[in-house]
């Protein structure tokens, strides 16, 4: 099992506790984005840095990810295409995406984005990153971890 993180928008409190993940569990996991992302040295650690562009890491990810895999990102057109190919998504805030939830998750990201699309102004969005989000996600990481990683 490898992870792939779609790094660019990641907080970087998700990215301390994967650098960690990677070197107890000896998992390897990749960070995908536009930019450089800084890895401490590890054997179990990789950034992979794409050019810039609409989509271009998340391209990349879907490109490499084979059945089995789990990626890290909170985009959920992305999820969406992995849970497709077979592999798995979890989001930053600790929800794994599966071939139950998606369909919903999907619809309600398109109605949400036709309805700015109309002109209407949304107001507020998603609660600021917070500590019960990093535990939340530490604990479902644990989770899958333990259950698929041999």
């Amino acid at each position: 099992m490898q992870i792939w993180v779609d790094a660019d928008a990641c907080p970087n409190v998700i990215k301390e506790i994967l650098f960690r993940v990677a070197n107890r569990a000896k998992l390897n996991i990749t960070f995908v984005a536009n930019q450089y992302i800084k890895t401490p040295p590890s054997p179990f650690l990789k950034s992979l840095q794409v050019p810039g562009g609409f989509d271009v890491a998340d391209d990349e990810i879907v490109r490499q990810v084979e059945k089995g895999d789990l990626v890290i990102t909170a985009d959920i057109p992305l999820a969406a295409e992995i849970i497709e190919k077979g592999g798995h998504a979890l989001n930053p805030r600790g929800e794994l995406y599966t071939r139950e939830n998606i369909k919903q998750r999907l619809q309600v990201r398109d109605m949400v984005e036709a309805v700015r699309n109309s002109g209407v102004e949304l107001t507020g969005g998603q609660a600021t990153f917070g500590q019960k989000d990093k535990q939340t996600f530490a604990n479902a990481l644990d989770r899958f971890v333990a259950k698929f990683h041999r």
